[in-house]
């Protein structure tokens, strides 16, 4: 995977980010982010992916495992958003687990 394949995560953050700093109405993110559950509904959301990503996975299922896993990444984003960590952040704690 290329640098260019990866920006496609920092671009899905930043929308992600632009839309908790300005919410938009009937938005999906804004409706997680703002839920009545607070953060329980997002990780409900991570939850519920994680498992349909393991299924898919179970199932060897190339097509389902990729689309649940960018369903998972998504939520995992939108988590991330919720709790104010960063790309970046996640960036770096990687790089000190390289070998």
């Amino acid at each position: 995977m290329t640098d260019a394949d990866m920006s496609v995560l920092n671009e899905v953050f930043d929308v992600i980010m632009d839309r908790k700093n300005n919410p938009v109405e009937g938005s999906y993110v804004c409706s997680l982010l703002d839920h009545r559950k607070g953060i329980n509904k997002i990780l409900e959301k991570v939850g519920e992916e994680t498992a349909e990503t393991i299924l898919a996975v179970k199932d060897n299922d190339r097509a389902e495992i990729i689309y649940e896993t960018s369903d998972l990444l998504f939520h995992l984003l939108v988590m991330l958003a919720a709790t104010d960590i960063t790309l970046d952040d996640i960036a770096e704690e990687m790089k000190k687990r390289r070998h």
